[in-house]
Formats: C-alpha cells, sequence, structure tokens
C-alpha cells in the first residue's frame, strides 16, 4: 500500500491538479505543498485541510478491518463478468449500504 503522501500525490494528479493550485484550494504555498508531498510530516489539522482539497476523507481502518474494506473499495473494479454467486448474494444484501457493520457497529 502506498504511503499517506503517495496517496495525497496521486490524488492530486488524478484531479488533474498542480502542486501550485493546492494554494488555492487548501492556502498554502506551492513550496509548503511541494515540502508536504516530498517529505511532509503534516499536522492533522494540515492534512485535512488537504484531504478537503483534494476531495477526498481521512478515515482511521482498524488494522484487523483493513482487508474487508479494501473488499469493499475492489468491488467497484471487478470484472466485467461481475462476482461469482456467493460474492452476489453477499453483495447485494450489501447493496443499499456496503460499508454496514464493516467497522463493528450493529449489522
Amino acid at each position: 500500500m502506498n504511503s499517506l503522501l503517495e496517496q495525497i500525490k496521486t490524488r492530486r494528479k488524478a484531479l488533474a491538479l498542480k502542486q501550485h493550485d493546492m494554494m488555492l484550494r487548501v492556502g498554502m504555498s506551492r513550496q509548503q505543498y511541494q515540502r508536504l508531498e516530498s517529505k511532509g510530516n503534516p499536522r492533522l489539522g494540515t492534512l485535512e485541510l488537504v484531504a478537503k482539497g483534494l476531495k477526498s476523507e481521512l478515515l482511521l481502518i482498524p488494522q484487523e478491518k483493513l482487508s474487508a474494506v479494501l473488499a469493499v473499495l475492489a468491488e467497484d473494479s471487478t470484472t466485467p463478468g461481475g462476482p461469482d454467486q456467493s460474492t452476489r448474494k453477499k453483495s447485494e444484501s450489501l447493496a443499499d449500504d456496503p460499508w454496514q457493520g464493516l467497522l463493528g457497529e450493529n449489522e
């Protein structure tokens, strides 16, 4: 899995934004943002601002739930043939809320 800083850079590029564009989105200079992407150790508040500027959210996922979260996210990128029958039945039951119970809430 990519480091958080790599994910930030990848997301910025996916949105076709330059480092300079972040000044308008989050109020930090290109130099500050460049430093953050290259070797940053940003504060939580800075990360929240950057996430908002990148139309993203920061999440804290318990390690024991990480594979389940990644599996739900991967469902969007399944093959054109779709999931097999056992996966399809689970997907249909989770169609309205694919995150139900995933992080330990009541199902």
